[in-house]
């Protein structure tokens, strides 16, 4: 039985994908020459990405039959005093899961990709982007040091920078990808800084060796003060998630990066790049259960995400921002289970999200190809019967994501709920309402939008702008909707058949069979939820039936009762309710107004202040004092001197002259006053005293 992992084929993981990027990236662009077609280029893309995930698979077999295990250095850059600088692959059930999670999406992205971006003259460039992005997030998941964590935490907000403004020459795209790249410069601050705290107190940058030093942490202060220091760094790391995550504040950009291509929207915002955050948090668990007060600001920040990103999502009209609402709120659910000390139930969650959330922003590509890329679900309805797989496919993805028994979601989602409620934590109280309360918010915009897309009397026909939607494509438009190509289709059945099947198929070994044991450390003392769970469990069947008779049951069978009386038999109800609650609207519409508080305040106060300092310290203390000031003071020195070198000999003569003059004038006064003070001390002998 194999106990360990050939490093030759962890390493072909991330360079297979790597390999795709770069041949297309080179040979398939202008920048290469063009020496390859779109058909060699999406070739050589996918099979880099098929390659990894089947590698993955393989990793993830051995890991959970054999035990197999791998933690080693491959390469070390640079050694400074005795800090190793490293690259190195951690193998464990944590990254086992994560790398054929993030292979198999991104494969169902790369197929999808064909179909969905056909005629953009961008094709071949878009293939390597996203091939280049699931080099970066794999190599962020298989690392064993906080050094190539940073990198490939920093590579991958770099592609998506890349990815969400695409189209560059769409004004609201760039807008979108440089609010991205900037609030996550935000939170990458706060986690550089936890990193540099790690490093400084512990002398390493490698996980095992930071992991056995981390009751040292806890003895520390912060230098100046009395915070714990071992609470200080989890915060500090805990700001990184919190902007890789879009977690409410730094959670603004997420849905403005639907501006990208619907494919990346799938790639970044479900399985890879935004649940980062959370494999960050999950994998540094021996250092946040070492501190009540982060894991209390972790809940609250969680709770206020899922509930209060649902509310938006009811009011969006887009068919993407519904889906991007969605995933801020389910990111919130997973942080909130981070916050409780379940940390295999939010790993639960992430990966369940990663295919019911992908499956979902692939439909809604689908529909939006399908309606000739209008993105309004106001000027859609009657899909269903013009487009039979995306329907039935979305129809799988909507159960699955409100949490409906025997559905993926329904496993992660509800143990969530009850890790939270069987959480002691000062702040558990508030994250119990708010992700019960976030039960009844998704089940009603789940299937608003649903109802609206699929469902009622056709109105694509009353568009008033029927080339609204995702930019650049060129698609031949006809006035009914269409089924999508097969290429479209086909990811969105291999993608609804683990969002009906995986949470009944492994939430006994993820939760409770110890897969995750030597990844995840939990102070079983002190943190008894995930204890509590495995008590109530009596197997995923009994667990399904239980929950028929259990609140958020209710809860989530009311939201979709609710929208369909709203939005299909009574559809002036919502306008009347919208009428009557106006000033609640507004504040939805304006986002709770972070964006006008960041624009007017943060950005103007950022911009004054700059100016303040470009004024005042650039162009007059530097320039004006320091840098002119210095050069005008020589240039008057220089030219008052320059007036004693006239070139005459009787000039100088006299000059030395007087010199002369003024130093025996000087020596006379010194022997002078040497003789008085002689002759004092001979008449007043005190004075030698």
């Amino acid at each position: 039985m194999s106990q360990t992992l050939s490093s030759t084929t962890l390493l072909a993981v991330p360079l297979a994908p790597l390999a795709g990027a770069l041949l297309a990236g080179v040979l398939g662009t202008r920048f290469g020459g063009n020496v390859i077609g779109r058909r060699a280029t999406h070739s050589l893309a996918i099979l880099g990405v098929l390659l990894a995930f089947v590698l993955s698979a393989m990793t993830l077999r051995d890991v959970a039959t054999e035990g197999a295990r791998f933690n080693e250095t491959l390469y070390t850059w640079m050694v400074v005093g005795n800090l190793k600088m490293e690259i190195g692959f951690l193998i464990d059930g944590l990254t086992a899961m994560m790398m054929c999670v993030v292979t198999f999406v991104s494969l169902m992205v790369h197929i999808y990709t064909i179909g969905y971006m056909e005629e953009d003259e961008g094709y071949n460039r878009f293939f390597a982007y996203i091939s280049l992005f699931t080099f970066s997030m794999l190599m962020l998941v298989m690392s064993n040091n906080f050094l190539q964590l940073f990198f490939g935490w920093e590579a991958v907000g770099l592609v998506s920078y890349l990815l969400i403004g695409f189209w560059f020459n769409k004004p609201t795209a760039i807008f979108a990808n440089m609010k991205a790249f900037l609030v996550n410069r935000v939170g990458d601050f706060g986690f550089i800084l936890g990193i540099g705290l790690i490093a400084a107190y512990t002398g390493s940058l490698n996980y095992t060796e930071v992991f056995a030093q981390s009751q040292t942490l806890v003895a520390q202060s912060l230098p100046g003060t009395a915070w714990s220091l071992v609470t200080v760094v989890c915060i500090c790391l805990f700001i990184g998630a919190m902007g890789k995550s879009a977690q409410f504040p730094l959670h603004v950009w997420l849905p403005d990066s639907m501006e990208g291509p619907t494919p990346i929207s799938a790639l970044i915002h479900a399985a890879t790049m935004v649940t980062a955050g959370i494999f960050m948090v999950s994998r540094m668990s021996a250092l946040f259960e070492l501190s009540d007060t982060a894991l209390n600001l972790v809940l609250v920040v969680g709770a206020i995400t899922a509930l209060f990103m649902g509310f938006l999502g009811i009011i969006q009209n887009d068919i993407k921002r519904v889906v991007a609402y969605s995933t801020l709120s389910q990111l919130g659910y997973m942080t909130v289970a981070l916050g409780a000390s379940a940390y295999s139930v939010a790993l639960f969650h992430l990966m369940t999200h990663a295919f019911f959330k992908a499956l979902l922003f692939l439909g809604a590509g689908s529909v939006i190809m399908g309606m000739h890329h209008n993105q309004d679900i106001r000027w859609m309805g009657g899909v269903r019967k013009y487009m039979p797989i995306t329907w039935i496919t979305s129809l799988l993805g909507s159960l699955a994501l409100i949490g409906t028994p025997l559905f993926s979601g329904f496993y992660s989602k509800d143990s969530i709920i009850e890790a939270v409620a069987e959480s002691h934590l000062p702040a558990a109280g508030f994250a119990s309402f708010a992700v019960m309360a976030g039960v009844f918010v998704t089940a009603f915009y789940s299937f608003r939008m649903y109802f609206l897309v699929f469902h009622g009397t056709p109105r694509f026909d009353q568009n008033p702008d029927q080339h609204h939607g995702d930019h650049g494509h060129g698609h031949h438009h006809d006035h009914a909707p269409h089924e999508s190509p097969w290429v479209v289709t086909l990811p969105l059945v291999l993608l609804a058949i683990p969002s009906v099947l995986i949470g009944y198929l492994t939430i006994e070994p993820l939760l409770f069979g110890g897969f995750l044991s030597d990844a995840i450390h939990v102070n079983a003392q002190t943190h008894h939820a995930m204890h509590d769970l495995e008590e109530g469990f009596h197997g995923p069947l009994a667990m399904a039936v239980h929950a028929l008779t259990s609140l958020p049951f209710v809860l989530a069978f009311s939201g979709v009762a609710t929208a369909w009386y709203m939005y299909l038999v009574n559809p002036a109800l919502p306008r009347a309710i919208g009428a009557a609650l106006r000033p609640v609207v507004l504040v939805l519409e304006n986002k709770y107004y972070l964006d006008w508080f960041n624009e007017n305040v943060l950005a103007r106060g950022a911009r004054a202040l700059g100016t303040a300092f470009w004024q005042g310290g650039d162009r007059r203390l530097i320039d004006g004092f320091l840098v002119n000031g210095s050069w005008k003071v020589v240039a008057g020195l220089a030219a008052w001197v320059r007036r004693a070198q006239s070139g005459y000999l009787y000039h100088y003569a006299l000059v030395m002259a007087l010199g002369m003059f003024a130093l025996l004038t000087f020596a006379l006064w010194q022997g002078s006053l040497a003789l008085v003070l002689r002759a004092s001390m001979a008449w007043f002998p005190f004075f030698s005293n």
